[in-house]
């Protein structure tokens, strides 16, 4: 069993650490690294999300359960992040916002697809490319939201809508996600050319994501916020996943589902959040040390949630 979760784990988090290694010793430096990861956000990986969401099967894919187990428990460890960011480390409501986005938007691509490949093959990465194209729609939608309810200088409603669409259609992952929706609605068939094409881009988004998401983790250090970036960990790392569990368990999800949720709940955070708090100007230090903390700690933590799983 011990063998099993290093062969899962091991190489994920083994080409992160390259990526990190690689920069800290200035083999490569921070402009190659921003080079590669913008290969790999902008054009790798949403062809990889275009494929995945053209072929998926809509009709199983997006079982309402299953998004409620992920959603619903992410949605609760937000709400529990911001208050208790606001209420034990004296943070103004809109920096426990800012801060409490650490707990709702999880690094379910870079990371969560290759650990659910490995651990779980393809059957299982359709669910979670489902839960992968609805993240950043519904966690934006919720924080930018919430973000502007609750902070002095806050946008009108009409302002805030704005903004949540334009961050949204912005972002080349929901391009590609939409296009392929697109594609996968209309039942357009796509020539071969352009299919192979795209599936030899697709077959570098991982590889070179995680290898840059080690590079860019050289620029964040862990400083005089780690305790709270500790709580905000654990809510991530372990409360999320427990409480996932349950639901899926009292919603009678089976049991593919049930360890997809699970382990896309126990992932870290995603880089993502710390762009969150810096779009804001609140909590940016406190974001950047939960992303490497809970990057760091997930390795056993995933660990842990595959052995109890598998």
């Amino acid at each position: 069993m011990f063998s099993l979760i290093v062969n899962i784990v091991g190489p994920v988090f083994l080409l992160v650490f390259v990526g990190f290694i690689v920069v800290k010793f200035c083999i490569l430096s921070d402009n190659a690294i921003d080079g590669v990861m913008g290969f790999a956000t902008h054009i790798a990986v949403p062809c990889l999300l275009f494929r995945a969401t053209s072929t998926i099967n809509l009709s199983t894919a997006y079982d309402w359960r299953l998004l409620v187990a992920y959603f619903g428990t992410a949605g609760v460890c937000f709400g529990l992040a911001c208050f208790s960011s606001q209420q034990y480390y004296g943070r103004r409501p809109g920096q426990a916002v800012a801060v409490g986005f650490t707990s709702l938007y999880s690094n379910l691509l870079l990371i969560g697809a290759p650990i659910i490949d490995r651990a779980f093959g393809q059957e299982a990465l359709v669910y979670a490319f489902a839960l992968v194209s609805l993240n950043a729609p519904i966690c934006y939608l919720a924080g930018i939201t919430v973000m502007e309810k609750v902070r002095a200088d806050g946008r009108s409603t009409a302002d805030t809508a704005s903004v949540i669409v334009k961050t949204t259609l912005k972002n080349s992952l929901m391009i590609g996600i939409l296009l392929g929706l697109s594609v996968n609605l209309i039942g357009l068939e796509l020539p071969i050319i352009l299919t192979d094409c795209v599936d030899m881009l697709k077959s570098a988004a991982l590889p070179c994501a995680l290898f840059a998401l080690g590079g860019v983790l050289t620029r964040y250090s862990l400083s005089n916020s780690l305790h709270e970036a500790s709580m905000l960990s654990v809510i991530s790392l372990a409360l999320q996943p427990v409480m996932a569990y349950v639901v899926c368990t009292l919603l009678g999800l089976n049991e593919l589902h049930r360890d997809v949720v699970v382990l896309m709940s126990a992932m870290p955070v995603g880089l993502n959040a710390f762009l969150f708090a810096n779009f804001y100007s609140r909590g940016i230090a406190t974001a950047a040390n939960t992303v490497l903390l809970s990057t760091i700690v997930s390795i056993i933590s995933i660990s842990a949630w595959l052995w109890f799983l598998v």
